[in-house]
């Protein structure tokens, strides 16, 4: 399998993609990946074997790409959320080194933080010390 940047002609398949994570995954607008892909693309890498776009930044291999890539830029961490009730998304973040932080309360076995995007929004946050 092949981890490349993002590209601009790979825009539809990035979000035929992450249609399939609906509701944990909202789409963004086009002109968004679009500009991941001009400005960012080095940091949102793509999996794709066989000319085909199967995963983006989560797949095993994209986050070791990401964890190399924060370890040259001098970062100490990576974070990311999820939504408190997105289990599979709780279950794949741990085996790839992450830990789930502390928060206001628990729920389902998730430690979740208040109103951390806002007003009601409440997350699960992780985070994923580079280089260990």
């Amino acid at each position: 399998m092949k981890v490349v940047p993002a590209t601009t002609d790979r825009i539809p398949d990035v979000e035929t993609l992450l249609a399939l994570g609906k509701p944990y995954i909202k789409l963004r607008v086009s002109s968004d990946y679009w500009l991941y892909a001009k400005l960012f693309s080095t940091t949102c890498p793509v999996a794709v074997p066989d000319g085909e776009v199967v995963g983006c930044v989560i797949a095993r291999s994209l986050v070791g790409d990401v964890r190399r890539q924060a370890f040259r830029w001098g970062c100490r961490c990576l974070y990311l959320t999820s939504e408190p009730d997105n289990r599979p998304a709780h279950d794949a973040w741990l085996p790839l080194g992450f830990v789930n932080t502390d928060g206001d309360r628990w729920a389902d076995g998730v430690s979740v933080i208040f109103d951390y995007k806002g007003l009601g929004k409440q997350r699960a946050v992780y985070e994923c010390r580079v280089g260990s």
